[in-house]
């Protein structure tokens, strides 16, 4: 069993709702999902997790893989007798909500992911971020971020992640300074996105049914994808491959977004994630029988490969 991952739990209104659950990309947090969540949280109970080495995690005994960060959320999730949930993940922390996707099908009743980190040839910015996982690399950043300011360090996130950064609240900003002062004294705190990017790297040198393109076509789970045109990342034109990958999928593309769309446009996402449950539960629904006074289900609205759900930005 893998230690306990640090999580925040927000209970839904709806007392009887079913569990979200969000795993944020490399180098962020819990946090990263506050706006989504404030909108979700009369349809889901929310369980945002901090990934081994992240947030108020403790780092992973032998570095971090997507393997290993998928058993620990696996492993956290039965510890805390979470059986079935919406399972939600950005970026790399996408990557892993595939991977557990693939190989606990029984525990995922859907599968949200934005922006994630699949197998292409990188963007520029992407390529030299790429540039981390080579060796040396950790005392290279650890060099890096002691001559630039926790101001600075946050502009460049921002500038990094975000089609327009002015969208950063106040509040926002504050807390993420406050939390990379704190991570600032931990000791394997500057190692950790090295790490990340290696972890990156590997799982895109995978072959045979552990490439992530094979394993997203095994999941059938019913899947949303969700995709900034203007992601400095992970580049746009994967959406169309992405979807096409996916047996039950569709497909949320938003003009003027980067990287984080749940924090950029939360109230876009938001209502998409909310059609994918309905969806999930029409197609749930046990069809009605001759005699039966239940209505037949909705068809669901997208089948087989799927067809795309547009929403614009909130």
């Amino acid at each position: 069993m893998h230690p306990p991952l640090a999580a925040e739990h927000t209970p839904s209104t709806a007392p009887t709702a079913d569990t979200a659950v969000f795993l944020h990309g490399l180098g962020g947090w819990t946090h990263n999902w506050a706006a989504l969540i404030a909108l979700l949280r009369d349809s889901v109970h929310c369980l945002a997790l901090d990934l081994p080495g992240h947030g108020r995690s403790a780092p992973p005994a032998d570095g971090i893989t997507v393997r290993h960060q998928a058993e620990a959320v696996a492993d956290h999730l039965t510890r805390t007798g979470h059986r079935r949930v919406h399972l939600v993940g950005n970026s790399l922390g996408g990557l892993t909500a595939l991977h557990l996707a693939a190989q606990r099908p029984e525990a995922v009743a859907t599968l949200t992911l934005l922006a994630p980190v699949l197998p292409a040839l990188p963007p520029p910015q992407a390529a030299r971020a790429a540039l981390l996982a080579l060796p040396g690399a950790p005392r290279l950043y650890a060099r890096l971020l002691a001559a630039r300011s926790p101001d600075r360090q946050l502009d460049d996130l921002y500038r990094l992640i975000y089609a327009d950064p002015r969208r950063v609240r106040p509040e926002q900003r504050a807390a993420e300074a406050r939390e990379r002062l704190r991570r600032s004294v931990l000791p394997h705190a500057p190692r950790m996105l090295p790490e990340g990017m290696r972890a990156v790297v590997r799982s895109s040198l995978h072959r045979g049914a552990a490439s992530p393109w094979r394993q997203a076509g095994r999941i059938t789970a019913p899947t949303l994808l969700v995709y900034g045109r203007e992601d400095r990342l992970v580049p746009f034109r994967l959406a169309p491959r992405a979807y096409a990958a996916f047996r039950d999928a569709r497909l949320l593309t938003l003009p003027d977004t980067g990287h984080v769309a749940m924090q950029e446009h939360p109230a876009a996402v938001a209502a998409a994630f909310r059609a994918l449950l309905a969806d999930a539960d029409r197609a749930a629904r046990p069809v009605a029988t001759p005699g039966d006074r239940a209505v037949p289900p909705v068809p669901a609205r997208s089948t087989g490969p799927g067809r795309p759900v547009r929403v614009p930005p909130g």
